[in-house]
């Protein structure tokens, strides 16, 4: 797999920055698991919507597996009503990665998006950083874009990953202390930062899930691989009204999405999860003579 040096074209870019938040929350609307492995911690089935202004544009599923060594996720959705009628497309994710001393570690990435045409995005991470990465088809060269180096694919993590949150120590696993993390991310075409502050609490329920929530502000900050003028950049770095619901997967201290929410100038674009089934699975037991 070649190394790429980004300067590549991030699609969102070209889009309205409301249709960018659609695009951003069908991407996330994850997805299906593949067969489970026998040892884990917890595991979650769960299935997402995504609207604007009420309006709904896209399903997807996703499934995590949380082990007492590795991780791994796998998504897919597509876009829906109004929204498929104008662009029907389709996407999958998929994510693994290692548990080390609680700490989620990635290894790799897969991601491919289906409309007029294909790309498929693949990541390899090793020693906390980018080991080698591909976009096919190679989108062009842009002399505007902000230069990925290769010190920007140091100390990131993959975007499935990047929606992982992991709560350290012993305490409540919902609170203020959930919120105080963030994330340095590499997409394959664009470099950012996400971060985390508490907002509040809240009850959220789903067909398999009725309980609490924790409520964070979400800030985005673009570090490379950009095009500063675009306006959906500007748009996203400026918004401070993102907002995250995280619950916890059965089992773990580790967070997921329950709902996302990004203001736009046509209403809220929305990711809300529909149905979400976790469950805790106990460590697999030798069996003695």
């Amino acid at each position: 797999m070649a190394h790429r040096s980004a300067h590549l074209s991030e699609a969102p870019t070209r889009l309205h920055p409301a249709k960018a938040g659609i695009a951003g929350l069908c991407a996330a609307a994850f997805l299906l698991l593949a067969p489970l492995p026998a040892v884990a911690q917890g595991r979650l089935e769960a299935h997402y919507e995504a609207s604007l202004a009420g309006i709904a544009v896209g399903r997807g599923t996703w499934g995590i597996e949380i082990g007492d060594d590795y991780y791994s996720a796998s998504a897919q959705g597509a876009t829906a009503g109004l929204l498929k009628a104008f662009s029907g497309g389709t996407g999958s994710g998929s994510a693994q990665g290692r548990m080390v001393n609680g700490a989620l570690v990635p290894m790799n990435y897969v991601a491919t998006m289906a409309s007029k045409k294909s790309e498929t995005i693949k990541i390899n991470l090793a020693n906390g950083g980018v080991k080698d990465f591909s976009i096919d088809p190679e989108p062009p060269v842009d002399a505007d874009r902000i230069v990925v180096t290769d010190a920007h694919r140091r100390n990131v993590v993959d975007p499935m990953t990047s929606s992982l949150v992991r709560v350290p120590g012993n305490g409540e696993v919902l609170g203020q202390d959930s919120c105080r993390g963030g994330s340095s991310v590499f997409d394959g075409r664009l470099r950012y930062d996400l971060k985390l502050d508490f907002k509040r609490m809240e009850t959220v329920k789903a067909k398999g899930y009725h309980g609490p929530a924790v409520v964070c502000a979400i800030y985005f900050t673009p570090i490379a691989g950009y095009i500063p003028d675009r306006p959906v950049i500007k748009y996203l770095s400026a918004e401070r009204r993102m907002e995250i619901v995280l619950v916890p997967i059965a089992g773990t201290r580790v967070l997921v999405p329950f709902r996302l929410t990004i203001p736009t100038p046509f209403g809220p674009a929305v990711l809300e999860a529909t149905q979400f089934n976790t469950v805790a699975v106990p460590p697999r037991v030798a069996k003695t003579q």
